[in-house]
């Protein structure tokens, strides 16, 4: 369990943050949340990642993209303030699209020069905003703001890993030469799982798991949350999945075995699917339910209604490091839990029950069943609880402390 000693905090710094995804992203952000925690006690710039030109041709009409545009061509201030301390920047420059290029010199000098144009909107900014001597903490951007310890002379630069992102093409192309470079000349890396962590050791020592929040604040497990009749309606256990169905990600044959060695239990799927989901075998077994996306506001009413919750995953380079932050969110519910066994699951091991095999999985749902009881339930929701960000923030604080 995470805490967070009064001591470690860091307060009244300038702190940029810069990373992949936008303040205006519709789904859970881990630097969002990371920025509002450090608001509490600094003054944080979130910059929103620089409009790229194949997004722009291809968006054009998204709304989104054309605030941007509207920024870039200097019709609207792209900086908003969000809260106390806290502001959003949407930068004024449009840079290029390179990740296609396949010459590694071609690529190095066109993203230095985006990375150029980059700094320079956000010097602008801390320069209106009077910030001094910032921390630049960097959200798994390795591209766009590969130059920016250089351009913005930060006191000090932090590298956070939160996705092992070389198991996906698009950044494996140029990545697997950059990000070790960049996470090697950060001041430190931070990461949200011990797999992370460990990969950023290789190539920095000064790399520490700072752990994960979460916001749990619907998870609430109790008799007043409304019944679904589609599930109430079933007899036999009630065994669950909340979250997109990602061919990717979970694993297919797994849940076809659970299904098929107990059709007395309902499994049941909640979530939008892939194009694998929608054509695959799992629609042609009665006792699988599908029961479609549904809103984020809902969804603890859908966790309520099962007996026990599942993350079936499958173990490859994009999951084998990922934290499964739905994990906590059943465990918020007190519900009891069974998942497939990676290195950043076994933070829960003495709360979830980890499966190596399908066989084993089909073993530990028939045990959570059994032996579920109210003071595990009461368990569960404490350790769930513990997973806040302001604990992860506090093992930020105490990196940077460690390295400065």
């Amino acid at each position: 369990m995470i805490s967070q000693p009064k001591e470690e905090i860091i307060s009244g710094r300038d702190i940029v943050i810069v990373g992949q995804q936008p303040w205006d992203v519709n789904i859970g952000s881990n630097c969002k949340n990371i920025a509002i925690e450090l608001a509490k006690h600094n003054r944080v710039l979130y910059v929103n990642s620089a409009l790229d030109r194949i997004t722009l041709l291809r968006n054009r009409k998204d709304s989104k993209i054309i605030k941007r545009k509207a920024v870039i061509r200097g019709k609207t201030n792209g900086l908003i303030p969000v809260a106390d301390n806290l502001w959003t920047l949407y930068p004024d420059v449009l840079i290029e699209s390179v990740n296609w290029i396949n010459n590694f010199s071609l690529f190095d000098w066109l993203n230095k020069r985006n990375n150029r144009l980059f700094a320079k909107s956000i010097l602008k900014t801390t320069a209106l905003l009077g910030f001094k001597d910032i921390i630049l903490f960097n959200d798994n951007d390795m591209f766009k703001s590969f130059y920016l310890k250089e351009f913005l002379h930060p006191s000090l630069s932090i590298y956070y890993s939160r996705d092992f992102m070389l198991a996906v093409d698009y950044w494996k192309k140029h990545g697997t030469r950059i990000e070790p470079a960049l996470i090697k000349k950060s001041d430190l890396c931070v990461a949200n799982s011990t797999y992370l962590s460990n990969y950023c050791k290789q190539y920095n020592p000064a790399s520490f798991y700072i752990g994960q929040g979460c916001e749990l604040d619907i998870f609430t497990s109790s008799a007043a949350l409304p019944a679904i009749p589609a599930i109430d309606s079933l007899k036999g256990p009630k065994i669950g999945y909340v979250g997109a169905l990602q061919s990717i990600r979970l694993d297919i044959e797994l849940i076809a075995h659970i299904a098929v060695t107990k059709p007395d239990w309902n499994i049941i799927l909640v979530g939008p699917e892939d194009d694998v989901f929608k054509a695959g075998k799992l629609h042609g077994i009665p006792n699988i339910h599908f029961l479609g996306a549904q809103k984020p506001e809902d969804l603890p009413q859908y966790i309520n209604a099962f007996d026990l919750c599942i993350n079936p995953q499958l173990v490859n380079q994009v999951t084998i490091g990922n934290y499964p932050r739905k994990i906590d969110e059943y465990l918020a519910m007190g519900k009891p839990v069974v998942a497939t066994h990676t290195e950043a699951v076994t933070i829960f091991e003495d709360t979830v029950y980890l499966a190596e095999n399908k066989e084993g999985f089909v073993t530990l749902i028939e045990k959570g069943l059994q032996e579920n009881t109210e003071e595990l339930a009461a368990y569960r929701v404490k350790i769930a609880h513990s997973h806040s960000w302001k604990n992860s923030v506090g093992e930020l604080y105490k990196a940077i402390n460690q390295v400065i």
